[in-house]
């Protein structure tokens, strides 16, 4: 591994999981631990990462997230195959919440033209996608609509879960994350992912291996209330056992 692949191993891990320790990635890359130190010195020269005791963090806060349009540029290949998959998981006859989120358009994009469902859609891009379906039955909660993001949010928003009951809810997240469970950028987001979690019995998470084992702002539930994760082949393999270790089923896609 040439030290151009070993910087771009590190700010690729430092940005999923926001920390990283010398040991382990002297491990990942097989060099020794003064090869990494002498990375890490360097990437923080140029801004990259901040160096701390025994390892380094992420320079981007928990509370970022790029904008919509920009996110719906980001892994799009992974991301067409994670709606894909995702997609195919819902039954005819099922009761649907679809979060906002560029991974749940793919799903959305991808649900069978002919399916036989009641779905009710978080983001006014989803809600585009389903209107013409001619066996589905599309339904948008009130709320507060976020300017670019299209997404519904605030107490309207979040009054609708509580007086209705859904078979399956399939949401994204900023990280998901063993310790930490499932997590997101904006708490205005949050407590209607929240909502939506707690009036599904099946609760899906779609997200790409970028945000496997990364830690958002809030924290949405524990990682035991997550029946499946869909993430893509780049998916870190002991991020993925870990999951699976914790009793959730991972589709990698």
């Amino acid at each position: 591994m040439t030290k151009t692949e070993r910087h771009e191993l590190i700010c690729n891990i430092v940005q999923a999981t926001g920390r990283v320790h010398v040991g382990d990635l002297a491990t990942r890359a097989a060099v020794s631990e003064m090869t990494v130190r002498r990375d890490l010195e360097q990437l923080e020269e140029r801004g990259e990462i901040t160096r701390v005791h025994g390892g380094a963090i992420s320079n981007v806060s928990r509370s970022f997230e790029p904008g919509f349009t920009a996110r719906n540029l980001q892994h799009v290949e992974a991301k067409r195959r994670i709606g894909a998959a995702a997609a195919a998981m819902v039954r005819d006859g099922e009761t649907l919440i679809l979060d906002a989120g560029t991974t749940t358009l793919h799903v959305a994009q991808a649900l069978r033209p002919d399916l036989r469902a009641r779905a009710l859609a978080l983001s006014l891009y989803i809600a585009d996608v389903l209107a013409d379906m001619p066996n589905l039955t599309l339904m948008i909660p009130g709320g507060t609509v976020r300017r670019h993001e299209r997404s519904f949010v605030g107490g309207m928003t979040t009054a609708t879960f509580a007086q209705l009951a859904f078979d399956t809810v399939i949401l994204t997240a900023g990280g998901v994350d063993v310790v930490a469970g499932v997590t997101e950028y904006e708490l205005d987001d949050a407590e209607t992912k929240q909502a939506a979690l707690a009036s599904a019995r099946r609760k899906i998470i779609v997200l790409d291996s970028s945000k496997l084992g990364a830690v958002a702002f809030v924290r949405l539930c524990p990682i035991d209330d997550v029946d499946v994760v869909v993430t893509d082949t780049d998916a870190d393999p002991a991020l993925v056992a870990a999951l699976r270790d914790a009793d959730v089923e991972v589709v990698l896609a």
